[in-house]
């Protein structure tokens, strides 16, 4: 049977080789021994550092969001709402549009909540009602 290499800094076409033929084999012996042969998904995934050139980046606030879409994709718009408890009087000026596809979303989706429990760990649960953080002097 074709043995994995265990030195991390191989190179991914070598193991993609390797990966095939032992898939081969342990499907093979999964025939005759159904206890010999682990699945290939048992394995843990290893973390891929991906460069990002933000230089160009625009950044900005926004305490206001919104959420609309079609089937193929999602529309995020962020703007900046001048009053935020009650009803805003003037109409909130998108300032950032942001279209995904539902895949991206799905990460997003994912990145936000691990970031997000992560602060709620440290920092105690995010109260999303304004009005309930709002202290109100009587």
């Amino acid at each position: 049977m074709a043995k994995k290499s265990d030195n991390p800094d191989a190179e991914p076409e070598v193991e993609e080789t390797t990966d095939e033929g032992a898939e081969d084999q342990a499907t093979d012996q999964a025939t005759d021994q159904p206890e010999a042969a682990a699945p290939p998904a048992a394995q843990a995934p290893q973390q891929v550092q991906v460069q990002v050139d933000d230089s160009e980046a625009l950044c900005c606030y926004s305490n206001f969001c919104r959420v609309t879409g079609s089937p193929e994709e999602l529309i995020i718009d962020f703007g900046l709402n001048p009053q935020p408890t009650g009803i805003p009087q003037n109409p909130i000026k998108v300032s950032q549009r942001i279209v995904v596809n539902f895949y991206t979303a799905k990460r997003l989706l994912a990145a936000l909540s691990m970031s997000v429990q992560r602060h709620e760990q440290v920092f105690g649960v995010l109260e999303t009602d304004v009005s309930k953080r709002v202290n109100t002097q009587t």
